[in-house]
This record gives structure tokens, sequence and C-alpha cells, in this order.
């Protein structure tokens, strides 16, 4: 199997020359860095706790190297025009059919704002312009940070939208409009209240997580009774 790996820095560190890593059941690493080469062996990595750690990490079991995990960084945008907010239907699962914000994961040597940007353009075929972070969000339950911005389409005279490749459809809705009772992800919900509670003005600090879900770990099960999703901290 051909795998990508990193540089030398965050290949396995076991002391053999290059040539010899290859052939070892050690050789191959995460790709932590964009570069790319290609080896033919895998290593065998199994959970334990590091020297001087106190929590699991994943392992190589012949020479100890540590391939960390670290939370993924999710960025989207709530996009404005005359007519309403922009959302895409989901094509691809996981929730495929449920209403969403053009949103998904930070690419390496991207900025936030950049990939939002590229993000709004994958799946709703939109050119959009950055105004400021409506939103922080916590989802520890999948290892997320999500970062929501306030976007308006570049031209807004002549928003220009249309179904990207990851949705079956685009619109634009009225907040009278937006089908509440599809949205994909509970933290839909949680930007569009973000933005709700601006509008078109001044762009305050980014607001949080609701009261009761601060860390992001109830998922589409939704608010405990008596709690609205409104609730924010």
């Amino acid at each position: 199997m051909v795998v990508g790996i990193g540089t030398p820095e965050n290949a396995c560190p076991s002391g053999e020359p290059p040539a010899a890593r290859l052939r070892s059941k050690c050789a191959a690493a995460l790709n932590l860095t964009g570069q790319r080469a290609t080896i033919r062996v895998m290593a065998r990595f199994v959970r334990r706790v590091p020297e001087g750690d106190d929590r699991e990490r994943m392992m190589c079991a012949d020479c100890g190297h540590v391939a960390y995990e670290n939370p993924k960084i999710i960025v989207g945008s709530v996009v404005l025009a005359a007519d309403g907010i922009l959302m895409c239907r989901r094509a691809i699962e996981p929730r495929r059919g449920y209403w969403t914000l053009p949103a998904g994961y930070l690419e390496m040597g991207e900025t936030l704002e950049e990939g939002a940007v590229r993000e709004a353009l994958e799946e709703a075929e939109a050119a959009i312009a950055i105004e400021g972070i409506l939103g922080v969000f916590n989802v520890a339950r999948i290892g997320q940070v999500q970062i929501i911005f306030r976007a308006h389409f570049a031209d807004p005279a002549r928003p220009i939208f249309s179904p990207g490749p990851e949705s079956l459809d685009v619109r634009l809705f009225g907040w009278d409009g937006i089908p509440w009772d599809q949205i994909a992800f509970p933290s839909v919900n949680w930007a569009l209240e973000a933005w709700k509670a601006t509008g078109s003005g001044p762009i305050g600090a980014p607001v949080g997580n609701p009261v009761y879900d601060a860390r992001g770990v109830l998922g589409l099960a939704g608010p405990p009774v008596g709690l609205q999703s409104s609730d924010q901290p």
C-alpha cells in the first residue's frame, strides 16, 4: 500500500538511515505537513500512555513514536442576501438531505477566512466576502472546534449560487422560512441564532456554545426540557 508520510521531523525517529526506515515497520507516520512521499509499509500503532504523559496516545509499537490526534477545525459562514440566508441541503453523509450552512474542514495552508470562502464556493458555488466572526463553538463529542463567520455575497446586488458537488439544493431562506425541523447539526442552529442576535449591525464578541451544551456533547439529542436552543452563556 502506498501512503503519505510527513517530513523527516514527523517521521518515526528510530535513528535508522532513511533506506532502513523505509524497510521497517516503523517507517509510516501521519502526513502532518501536507508534504508527501511514498512508502509501502505501515507502522503498528497501538494506544498507550507515553512516558511523562497523562493520557493514551497512538504510538508506534516498535519505536515509540507518538502520532498526536488533535481536534479538527471547521470553518463556515452565515451568508446574507437581501432575500435571506444561504443554506445548503447536504448531498453526503452524515445527515444527507438535511440543511446546513456552507462549512467544512479547514485545509492545510489556509487561514480561517480563506477556508470559509472556499467552502461557500465548493458547496454553493457562491463568491462571498467575510465580515467577521459570529461564533466559536466547541463540539467535544467529535473533536471539533467550529468558527463561523458572518458574510455577504461578493456582489450583493447580484447574488449567484447553485448546488456544488456536496449539495442537493441551495436556497435563500428568510428567518421564518428556515426549515428548522430539517437542520443537519445543532451548531447550525447556534450559528443562525448568533446571526439573529446581531442582524446586520456591528459584530460584537463571538458567541459560544449555549449554556445547556457548553462542551458540545449532546449531539442531535438537543437541549434538556425547559431550555431553549437560544439560551447563550
